[in-house]
């Protein structure tokens, strides 16, 4: 027994207990991701002004490739170095990875193979300008594998319970919030009215019948781009005051330094910031939850309404819009409905007992 005792005694000296072995982890490497995840974005934003404003040729290696793809090495190198070293310290590799970040290393793949496809596909059929370079495959798997990565501190934060949503216990989720959104905004910018002023009076060629149903759609797509994940973060938490300020209002400078030729579109997007901090204080107001269903019916419609008709509002004090009054207003009317039903989606009537 003495011999037994004794070679436990040992043994503990030699070997540090499990528990006392920490994995890589917590809200200061979502914070980390969450900073390299913006350069990450960054770069794919400065890409896009490149390519808006005719600052590409005909090569794939451009300083604004240089910038995106070395945002993507940073945060690779840091996700993998991760898994490893907690691979290391004696953690299986499911557990290897903080609880979120699956999806971000499958991110890292997707990207990389992205890359290497897009290299490829600009050798073969030269680079895209315009409309086409939104909808080049290889374009559309790079966004994919971004919102994969940098959406991680998003699904991580997601996973913890009993913590009071704050700006420091959130903070890293609502930028992640804002990362994800603005990806989705980026590769659909061919949508997004402040990129391209379809209702615009400057903007000829759609003054047709075409051009009013392109942007009408496009109302409708922006607003589900919006209000979608928007509305799945106000399912999950009670987002701190400001949240929806932060995240509409990154994600509206973003889209307009894409699309700044025009004077005229900082006044539209100075409006439209105004209108994006009524709907903050309209949430904080209504207090959306599936606690309270009206308040956030009224808020999905809301939202959209407020956002989209100050755009319009925007575009008559400068450029004017030939579109009739009844196209501008039922656009309006369909961005709220758009929200509005995806409302029902995210938090839905109660099924009634059998």
């Amino acid at each position: 027994m003495n011999q037994l005792a004794e070679m436990k005694v040992t043994t503990s000296l030699l070997t540090p207990e499990r528990s006392s072995v920490r994995a890589i982890g917590g809200r200061g490497f979502d914070w980390t991701m969450m900073i390299l995840g913006l350069l990450f974005l960054g770069g794919l934003y400065v890409d896009g002004w490149a390519h808006q404003h005719g600052r590409v040729d005909s090569s794939f290696f451009t300083p604004w490739h240089a910038i995106f793809y070395a945002g993507f090495a940073l945060i690779a190198v840091v996700l993998i170095a991760t898994l490893i070293i907690n691979r290391l310290r004696g953690f299986t590799w499911r557990r290897s990875l903080p609880a979120g970040y699956e999806l971000s290393l499958l991110g890292v793949l997707i990207f990389a193979a992205g890359g290497v496809g897009d290299l490829l596909w600009h050798l073969l059929f030269g680079v895209e300008e315009d409309f086409a370079a939104l909808l080049s495959p290889t374009h559309l798997t790079l966004v994919l594998g971004l919102a994969l990565i940098t959406s991680g501190p998003f699904r991580a934060a997601w996973q913890r319970t009993r913590i009071r949503p704050t700006w420091r216990t959130l903070g890293p989720a609502i930028l992640s919030l804002t990362s994800l959104i603005s990806a989705l905004t980026f590769i659909g910018m061919y949508a997004h009215p402040i990129v391209y002023t379809v209702a615009s009076q400057r903007q000829h060629e759609y003054h047709n019948d075409i051009g009013q149903v392109a942007g009408v759609l496009s109302v409708v797509v922006t607003a589900a781009l919006l209000s979608g994940p928007t509305m799945l973060a106000m399912r999950r938490w009670t987002l701190p005051p400001g949240a929806l300020t932060f995240v509409w209002g990154i994600n509206l400078v973003g889209m307009t330094i894409l699309n700044y030729h025009h004077r005229a579109t900082l006044v539209q997007a100075g409006v439209m910031f105004v209108a994006i901090g009524l709907i903050d204080m309209l949430r904080i107001r209504l207090q959306p939850s599936s606690r309270n269903p009206g308040g956030w019916r009224v808020f999905a419609f809301l939202a959209p309404v407020l956002y989209f008709g100050s755009y319009f509002v925007g575009l008559m004090l400068t450029e004017g819009s030939p579109w009739s009054v009844h196209v501008l207003t039922g656009s309006v009317v369909l961005a709220g409905i758009t929200g509005w039903l995806l409302s029902y989606l995210l938090i839905p009537p109660k099924i009634p007992a059998e």
